[in-house]
């Protein structure tokens, strides 16, 4: 699915109401709670949480996938635990996120559920804070993240700008005492002019998938692109699809006509 922020059209659509495993994707609706508690006052940036023995055990990187590798008893703030969770997809930074603010993932986890509801993602349901595998529980839509995308960067304009195109994380220390820096995993910053965000998720079960979003000359795109074969794959189509809609999204506001383009429609995209 391809949206223009700007005018609230839908450019292209394809199985955007089909709900399917949104692997990483997932925590952006973890960073949009955070974010919102932050907004609200009931949290800040620099509060500090003690990252716990089983927080730690569960999610360290040799049986949590991607990880920031945080420490057991290491006092991590929201902050840097932000900053980990978006650009190099911690596991362990949303779980640590989670069981700092509600004491469990479980717990957070209801909070999730609760505010997607609110922002209107008729579709999708989470039983982890970071999307992990979980037997079926986690499902969305491109349709519904699109929604999610939009509300993030509407109602969290600072926020979506310090943490979603930081192009590298430097935490922790490696076993030869040298500091561990972790390129950004979104495979449009840098190659897709604007990109700025969002996502990138990636599991057997999901394929590989990026919830992304550009701005170019005062329009802003968002896009969700899932179940590519392939990281090349992801990167390829995503960077199609966006330098299409950019095409289509200006041909469109200059002539002041908007239309919603599916994969039957008159034009077709790449």
């Amino acid at each position: 699915m391809l949206k223009d922020l700007d005018s609230g059209e839908i450019l292209f659509s394809r199985g955007a109401e089909k709900r399917f495993a949104p692997a990483s994707m997932a925590k952006v609706m973890t960073a949009y709670v955070v974010l919102d508690l932050i907004k609200k006052g009931e949290l800040t940036r620099d509060k500090q949480f003690t990252v716990s023995e089983a927080t730690w055990k569960k999610w360290r990187g040799s049986n949590g996938g991607s990880t920031m590798f945080l420490r057991p008893g290491e006092k991590v703030s929201v902050d840097d635990l932000l900053k980990g969770l978006i650009t190099v997809s911690g596991n362990d930074a949303a779980a640590a996120l989670a069981v700092g603010i509600d004491g469990s993932e479980e717990a957070f986890v209801k909070r999730m559920n609760a505010v997607a509801v609110k922002i209107g993602m008729a579709s999708s349901n989470f039983g982890t804070p970071n999307g992990w595998p979980d037997g079926g529980v986690t499902k969305v839509s491109a349709a519904d993240l699109i929604t999610l995308a939009d509300r993030l960067i509407r109602d969290h304009p600072g926020g979506y700008t310090r943490y979603f195109s930081l192009p590298r994380l430097q935490h922790g220390i490696s076993p030869e005492g040298k500091p561990i820096i972790q390129a950004n995993r979104n495979p449009i910053l840098g190659r897709v002019l604007g990109a700025d965000g969002l996502k990138t998720g990636h599991t057997s079960e999901a394929g590989y998938c990026l919830l992304g979003s550009a701005k170019r000359d005062g329009r802003r795109l968002i896009m969700v692109v899932a179940g590519l074969p392939s990281d090349k794959a992801r990167r390829d189509e995503a960077e199609r699809l966006m330098t299409w809609g950019f095409a289509i999204s200006m041909a469109t506001n200059e002539s002041g006509k908007g239309k919603k383009i599916t994969s039957g429609g008159a034009r077709a995209a790449p």
